[in-house]
C-alpha cells in the first residue's frame, strides 16, 4: 500500500480568525478553564527545564559594534512560546512574538504575532494563523476565569488601570461572567485611548450605564468590586509601577493583575489569598533573571517569588488557579476575602484557544488552504 505523504493546512488571516469565532469571550473563557484544570493534573508541556517557560526571548545588547544591531528598547521582543496540550486538544504550537513600541509611529499595533498550530504525532502543521487577536483574547479570559471563581456572584463595579486592548478584553471577559456589573471606573494615560474605550463600551455592554473617568490609583481601586492593572511601562524599578494600597481595598474585592503592579505592605500579608495562573511559571522566570526578580518581570507573581527568598512567605501560601478550576480547592470561601491573582501570560493558552477556532474553521470551510507538499525531497 502507497504511503500517504501529502500535507495541507490552512493558513488563517485576522478576518479568517474573525469569522471562526476568535473574538467569542464567552467560549473562549470556557476553554481556559478547561486548559487550567489540563494545567493542574500535568497533561501539558511547555519549554524550559520544568516545562513551565513563558518561551525563548532574543535579547539585545545595551551596546553593540554592529550599528543595524536593534536596541533593547521598551517593549522590544522576539519570541517563540511553544507549548503541548493534551486533553480534548491534543495539540501543539507555537506563538511567534514580535513586538516594537515604535510600531506605532508606523500605524502598526506595538506587537505582530502569529501561530502555527502542529500535530503532535508527526509535527506536520494545521493551520498558521493571524494571533494579535487569539492572544488578545486569550490573554483576557484568563482574569476572567479567576472572576468565574474568586469575584464575588454580585460584583458591580470594574476599576481598570489601561484603557487599551488588554483592558477591553479583560472587561469583556468579566461580563461574561459577572452579569450584573454596570459601572467601570478608568484610568488612562490619554484622552484618545479613553474616548476609544468609552464608545466600545457603548456598543459592546449597553448594560454598563456608568463609565466614569478617574484620576489616580486610589479612585481606580476605591468602591471596585473586580480591579485589573492592564498598562504598560518600563520595568527597573518597582517603586515606579503602579501600586495597590491595602487601605484602599474594600472587604470581598478580587484584583487581577495582567501587567505592571506593586503592593504595599498591607496587600502582602497572610490574610490576602494569592492565586497564580501557574506557580511553575514564576519559579522558571525567577531561575532566568537576575535578583530582584520583580525588577526586571513586574507581575505581581514574580514580587511573591522575591518574597519566597526573602523569607517572607513560603510556597504553601500561593495557590493555583487549576486547583480550583478543577474542584480540589475552593473558590472565593466568604463574601469579605480579598483576593489577588498574577496573570503571567503562557503558550498553553494560545493552543489551546488556537486549536478550538481552528475547528471551528473547518467546520465552517474558513481559511485558505495551501499545500506543505506532495512528496517530501528529503525522507
Amino acid at each position: 500500500m502507497s504511503e500517504n505523504t501529502k500535507i495541507d493546512f490552512i493558513y488563517l488571516s485576522e478576518q479568517d480568525m474573525i469569522q471562526a469565532g476568535v473574538m467569542n469571550m464567552p467560549q473562549c473563557v470556557d476553554t481556559m478553564d478547561e486548559m487550567f484544570t489540563l494545567l493542574y493534573k500535568g497533561d501539558y508541556r511547555m519549554a524550559g527545564p520544568n516545562s513551565d517557560s513563558h518561551g525563548a526571548m532574543i535579547t539585545f545588547p545595551d551596546e553593540s559594534p554592529f550599528p543595524t544591531m536593534p536596541k533593547p528598547t521598551a517593549d522590544r521582543r522576539l519570541m517563540a512560546m511553544p507549548a503541548y496540550l493534551g486533553g480534548s486538544f491534543q495539540t501543539s504550537g507555537v506563538k511567534w512574538y514580535g513586538s516594537n513600541i515604535a510600531n506605532r509611529e508606523k500605524g502598526l499595533p506595538r506587537s505582530i504575532l502569529m501561530f502555527t498550530l502542529s500535530d503532535t504525532d508527526t509535527g506536520a502543521p494545521m493551520a498558521y494563523m493571524s494571533a494579535n487577536l487569539l492572544s488578545a483574547y486569550r490573554t483576557g479570559a484568563v482574569p476572567g476565569v479567576g472572576a468565574r471563581y474568586l469575584a464575588r456572584k454580585d460584583s458591580k463595579v470594574i476599576g481598570l488601570l489601561g484603557p487599551g486592548v488588554m483592558g477591553k478584553t479583560a472587561v469583556a471577559a468579566f461580563m461574561a461572567v459577572c452579569p450584573e456589573i454596570d459601572t467601570i471606573k478608568i484610568k488612562g494615560r490619554g484622552q484618545k485611548s479613553l474616548d476609544v474605550f468609552i464608545e466600545w463600551v457603548n456598543e459592546s455592554f449597553p448594560q454598563i450605564t456608568h463609565v466614569h473617568i478617574v484620576d489616580s490609583l486610589e479612585d481606580v481601586v476605591r468602591g471596585s468590586d473586580i480591579i485589573t492593572y492592564c498598562n504598560s511601562g518600563v520595568t527597573g524599578d518597582p517603586s515606579t509601577y503602579p501600586i495597590v494600597k491595602r487601605e484602599w481595598v474594600k472587604p470581598g474585592a478580587f484584583l487581577v493583575m495582567p501587567a505592571y503592579c506593586s503592593l504595599d505592605d498591607g496587600m502582602e500579608q497572610g490574610d490576602v489569598r494569592k492565586v497564580l495562573d501557574n506557580t511553575g511559571l514564576y519559579q522558571a522566570w525567577y531561575e532566568e533573571v537576575p535578583k530582584p526578580a520583580h525588577n526586571h518581570i513586574p507581575l505581581p507573581g514574580v514580587r511573591f517569588m522575591d518574597m519566597i527568598a526573602e523569607g517572607k512567605i513560603t510556597l504553601d501560601d500561593l495557590e493555583d488557579i487549576g486547583k480550583i478550576t478543577a474542584g480540589d480547592a475552593p473558590g472565593r470561601t466568604n463574601d469579605d476575602e480579598i483576593i489577588i491573582m498574577s496573570v503571567g501570560g503562557m503558550p498553553v493558552e494560545d493552543v489551546a484557544w488556537a486549536t478550538m477556532v481552528y475547528r471551528n474553521a473547518i467546520k465552517q470551510n474558513i481559511g485558505v488552504k495551501l499545500n506543505l507538499w506532495e512528496t517530501p525531497v528529503l525522507r
